[in-house]
């Protein structure tokens, strides 16, 4: 065990990295390992929309260089209608934010070992003690953390996740030029980030346009195969499918082309996590999962989860005697529901509500919030029950119960 460390952190994105990056800072002795060649990085991981908000630029130091574009506003609609939102935001160009990231790190004393994919854990008496990476690589810890996203090799080995397939959302996006983002009919998209709840274009999801200067614009969609999907989607038809359809149809995007090479495609859970920690072991970031069920932001969610277990391992290893049982390691897991998902049930109820909803219901949404104003939704948003009833009515007793039927059913 020549090849012994404080902490082994197995991913080098926004969780992993950001962990690390604490680590370091506080005098840790911290190794990340990424999966992919250095040269490329993050070629293959470039799946992010990387939009985020300003209280993530602010709390974790983004600088402006990662910056695509500022936006002011949250913009949701649905097939007929829309809500305009102020809330100051930021469109990421993800490639650069993860190397700025992984740069910061490296300063701070971090040491990243690129082609490095972690394979197994290492175990001694049921517990794990460092991680088996590149083929039969070794490196040990008193620490490891997990922050390799759904494929979670740590995690599901050692049974803390348990991430199921039909929780699965899978995305695609690009970049394009020549969108209208100020269109006769919509709602004007300049430094904005708009979400479309429409099953025509996404079925059992959303689809989104988030500017990024000029006529450019990050352009997407996202579903899970849900009882929504099965009911509204297009036989036969795949995700890209489901792009073209939306661009043939859009006149926002009927001038649009795609950038060359600027293709990103990803997948998420929405689920809640099943377990977050054990003896010497957290899992952070997209692994747990950590992504916000109701607006699909990432960003903030994993850097918050990379931060929290970089306290908690500081807690564990300060000191003299060093505790790093699975009672200790909960300190993460108190942390992860009171800092970095509060509300997260509720969050999620409110997820599978809205894609359960019919078009005509998305409609009358969107009124009831140009009705009720934007503190309405910022309550609703922080699960405000009081908040939440006044966007139900009487008609949503039918949606209500498929929704208890499908949680029984569950």
């Amino acid at each position: 065990m020549s090849d012994h460390h404080d902490v082994v952190v197995a991913g080098a994105g926004p969780a992993g990295a950001q962990c690390a990056r604490d680590l370091a800072e506080r005098g840790y002795d911290v190794v990340v390992l990424e999966a992919e060649p250095e040269g490329d990085f993050p070629r293959q991981s470039n799946k992010s929309t990387a939009g985020t908000f300003a209280s993530a630029m602010g709390a974790f130091g983004i600088p402006d260089d990662v910056v695509m574009q500022y936006t002011d506003d949250v913009v949701l609609e649905s097939p007929n209608e829309y809500f305009v939102q102020h809330q100051p935001g930021a469109v990421l160009e993800f490639a650069d934010f993860k190397n700025w990231l992984v740069e910061e790190g490296r300063d701070a004393g971090a040491t990243y070992r690129f082609e490095a994919r972690a394979n197994n854990p290492i175990t001694e008496g049921g517990e794990i003690v460092g991680v088996q990476y590149a083929g039969d690589e070794e490196v040990y810890a008193d620490i490891v953390v997990d922050a390799s996203g759904p494929a979670a090799p740590l995690a599901k080995k050692l049974g803390v996740t348990d991430l199921k397939r039909h929780n699965q959302a899978i995305g695609i996006e690009w970049e394009m030029e020549g969108v209208d983002v100020a269109h006769d009919g919509y709602a004007d998209l300049h430094d904005a980030m708009m979400l479309r709840l429409d099953h025509d274009l996404a079925p059992g999801g959303y689809s989104w346009i988030f500017h990024t200067g000029e006529d450019t614009a990050k352009v997407g969609l996202c579903y899970i195969q849900n009882e929504s999907y099965q009911q509204y989607g297009k036989e036969g038809m795949s995700i890209d499918g489901y792009l073209d359809y939306w661009m043939e149809r859009d006149p926002r995007l009927q001038n649009a082309e795609k950038l060359d090479g600027k293709q990103h495609r990803g997948s998420a859970h929405i689920q809640m996590p099943t377990g977050l920690s054990t003896d010497n072991f957290m899992a952070i970031g997209d692994t747990v999962p950590t992504v916000d069920p109701l607006w699909g932001e990432g960003i903030q969610k994993c850097m918050e989860s990379g931060r929290v277990a970089a306290i908690t391992a500081d807690r564990c290893l300060m000191g003299s005697e060093r505790d790093t049982s699975a009672a200790n390691m909960s300190i993460y897991d108190n942390l992860w529901h009171e800092r970095v998902a509060p509300n997260m049930r509720t969050r999620l109820t409110m997820t599978q509500l809205l894609y359960l909803a019919s078009n005509d219901r998305y409609d009358r949404l969107m009124a009831d919030l140009n009705d009720a104003g934007e503190d309405v939704l910022e309550a609703a948003n922080a699960g405000s029950r009081r908040a939440l009833a006044k966007l139900f009515h009487a008609s949503d007793l039918p949606l209500l119960a498929r929704f208890a039927k499908q949680r029984l059913a569950e």
